[in-house]
């Protein structure tokens, strides 16, 4: 697995991380989900993404994983879901991070971001002074934010935050042109999610209320064909775009797991797949704006 530097943060991230979004649903077996967790760690992954909203995804994470907690970075998400606490407000930061380490079972969370939170959000100085705090109490190691489009770019420019995460991916490149060079500039870390656009190669139709539903439009706006397998294209494209420093995929199908660490061994793609890529979004871009 091809391991990196986080932007300035002093942290090293795996090229793919894990989503650990689907392991939060407490109908899954939880033999399974320990598996799923060790199996990846196993295979290479050192990043692993949770968040407040995950179901069970964090108190598991801590569990299965606290014995190599030294080995891999720990991604969570707050500013919310605290009983008897309104959501973002200092005092849900604070028990958020304070709730976070004791599911995770660990002294320290490499990062935390602020959950797709509008930009009049992100003007709260008390809550961003919330968040600092931890990170100078040792709790936090990097203050991140994750979400989209006009917020995005205020935390980009806000001098505040070491890492970003938003969705990039074939069907999503709007911060390829817009922010990503910038946040490069500035030492940030970057995550990437969706970077496979929720496979909507899965639906020969036009999938109505699915997560993936503005991916598959797109994806057929942009007509694209290059005799390659659609999962190993998009998840090649994403994770090798330059300052790209990881992408998260999350499944619990070890099957899957290892075919898409398969496919990010193979390197980037072609260079002129990849301009043909940029290209052809650029042609179609129809105010298509990052999806949360």
């Amino acid at each position: 697995m091809d391991i990196r530097r986080f932007g300035n943060t002093g942290l090293q991230v795996s090229a793919l991380g894990y989503g650990a979004g689907q392991i939060g649903d407490e109908s899954i077996d939880e033999k399974h989900v320990e598996y799923m967790l060790n199996h990846a760690a196993d295979l290479g992954i050192t990043l692993f993404d949770t968040a407040r909203g995950y179901g069970a995804s964090e108190e598991r994470i801590g569990k299965y994983l606290n014995h190599r907690r030294h080995d891999i970075v720990i991604s969570t998400k707050i500013g919310y879901g605290i009983d008897g606490t309104l959501d973002w407000t200092p005092e849900c930061i604070r028990r958020g991070i304070e709730e976070a380490l004791q599911r995770l079972q660990t002294d320290y969370i490499d990062i935390v971001h602020l959950h797709s939170c509008p930009t009049d959000t992100l003007k709260q100085q008390d809550l961003i002074d919330t968040l600092l705090e931890a990170v100078g109490e040792g709790k936090v190691r990097v203050a991140a934010y994750a979400g989209e489009n006009e917020p995005l770019y205020h935390a980009l420019h806000q001098g505040v935050f070491r890492s970003l995460m938003m969705s990039v991916n074939i069907c999503d490149q709007r911060f390829l042109t817009d922010g990503l060079w910038t946040a490069k500039e500035k030492g940030l870390g970057i995550i990437a999610k969706r970077p496979v656009a929720n496979a909507p190669w899965r639906f020969d139709n036009q999938p109505h209320g699915d997560y993936c539903e503005p991916y598959w439009v797109r994806w057929k706006t942009m007509a694209l064909e290059f005799g390659m397998d659609w999962q190993e294209l998009a998840l090649r494209f994403t994770a090798y775009t330059y300052g790209i420093d990881s992408c998260i995929v999350g499944t619990t199908n070890p099957e899957h797991l290892e075919a898409n660490i398969r496919y990010c061994e193979q390197g980037p793609l072609h260079d002129d797949i990849v301009e043909q890529l940029r290209q052809r979004f650029q042609e179609c871009d129809d105010g298509w704006v990052g999806q949360l």
